[in-house]
């Protein structure tokens, strides 16, 4: 049965920069207010007209409890329009935007606010369960001895922490983190080292190219505490990176036999993306031309060590939903986890032993033509705030068909924990 569609109407992103940069100082409630502020502005939308606010986060702040409500009202959303924080990992952004959509077909909302958001430097340092047990025992101590004896319990190794983004890239399922998943499904697909290191140079060749084109979708970000200057554009993309150096950079997660490095892998990254998005009835009440339209999109499983093939899965169940093939894409975005992770897609998109033994179908996904894949660069160059990228996609892509002129753009992402997701948009 047909029911209305989602159309996204507009959308701005900050520069996305890595861990530790430009963005740094930001917290998650900062990024996500200036790209909700630079799109209500953008698009003049009465916030008072907004049915809800939905953002993506993976790592979400502790001391921003529901960080997307947290948004919502200093980006001046009315108090009385309500907001909520989703997470699905890699596809936290997917996931607003197809919550959103969801919301629309129950009938409760027509128009959103969604997108996603991360700040990967203010990732925090954790104390070990041992220590948080003899700082509760210190906190408790009455008299001074036993505050003596309490603080007297503490050892060196107490005072190491926990580092809060090496645990969350980290599968608790199946031990692994997911450098080391890339590592396998680069083994399983013949991915090699140099293979890698050239789509990893690829990457940062396509998005030093599409600089002028990323720029369209990118709002400035003025630095505290003067807020004179600004950050403009993405800080990840080398123009000048070459084979040779990457080639020089040591393995991360396997040594010795490895092949992921940090130059082939995605960058750690802050940033955030706030899109527009509204039925198409209401879009049109409100003379709102949208950039295009999410036309179907699935969710799949899979083994969580091998959680990078995840969209595949995921593409295979969005074409048996949508009917709609890679053959049918003018562009296709793989989100770029790793460069084994992407290579490993495709080749078991052709591959008709992997069709017939795991997607349990007759023929293969497709080819995944190197002309229409991440035509502006991925998340190695770009970077990969993980609560922020899968909005960034859609947003991307549906910009790009606008400027082709073409019809359809696929976009996928592995997601954490052996997931995937997959996506239509369409102009």
């Amino acid at each position: 049965m047909s029911r209305e569609r989602l159309v996204i109407v507009d959308g701005v992103r900050t520069p996305f920069t890595k861990m530790g940069t430009s963005l740094a100082r930001l917290n998650a409630s900062e990024l996500g207010r200036v790209a909700v502020n630079a799109l209500l502005t953008k698009t003049g939308i009465d916030p008072g007209t907004i049915d809800e606010v939905i953002f993506g986060c993976v790592g979400q702040p502790i001391d921003s409890a529901n960080v997307a409500r947290v948004i919502a009202l200093r980006a001046g959303v009315p108090r009385s329009v309500p907001a909520v924080t989703v997470s699905r990992n890699c596809a936290s952004g997917c996931e607003a935007i197809t919550q959103a959509d969801q919301k629309l077909a129950a009938g409760c909302g027509e128009l959103f606010v969604v997108g996603g958001v991360e700040s990967m430097s203010q990732y925090p340092l954790l104390y070990r369960p041992s220590a948080a047990a003899k700082f509760n025992r210190l906190a408790r101590a009455k008299s001074l001895g036993q505050k003596i004896g309490a603080a007297l319990g503490f050892r060196p190794g107490d005072f190491s922490p926990l580092i809060g983004l090496k645990l969350g890239l980290s599968d608790p399922v199946c031990g692994l983190n997911m450098g080391q998943t890339a590592e396998l499904i680069g083994r399983e697909n013949g991915a090699t080292r140099e293979l890698q290191d050239a789509f990893a140079l690829a990457s940062h060749q396509k998005a030093a190219a599409a600089a002028a084109r990323l720029a369209d979708e990118i709002c400035p970000v003025y630095l505290p505490p003067k807020y004179k200057s600004a950050v403009t554009a993405d800080n990840g993309p080398r123009a000048k990176q070459s084979i040779e150096a990457l080639a020089k950079l040591r393995p991360v997660f396997e040594r010795g036999t490895g092949t992921v490095t940090a130059g082939n892998a995605s960058q750690v990254s802050d940033g955030a993306v706030a899109l527009l998005v509204a039925g198409e009835t209401r879009a049109a009440q409100l003379s709102l031309e949208p950039l295009g339209t999410l036309a179907g999109y699935a969710y799949a499983g899979c083994e969580p060590s091998r959680m990078g093939l995840g969209p595949v899965y995921a593409m295979n169940k969005l074409e048996q939903l949508s009917g709609l093939g890679l053959n049918d894409a003018d562009i296709i975005e793989i989100n770029e986890a790793f460069a084994a992770q992407v290579l490993a897609v495709r080749a078991c998109a052709e591959s008709a032993t992997f069709a017939r033994d795991e997607l349990k179908r007759d023929r293969p996904l497709g080819q995944v033509p190197e002309a229409k894949l991440n035509v502006n660069g991925g998340s190695i160059a770009l970077g990969h705030p993980v609560g922020a990228t899968g909005a960034r996609l859609a947003l991307t892509s549906l910009l790009e068909l606008r400027r082709r002129k073409a019809k359809r753009a696929l976009i996928s992402l592995c997601i954490g924990g052996g997931q995937g997701a997959a996506m239509w948009m369409e102009r």
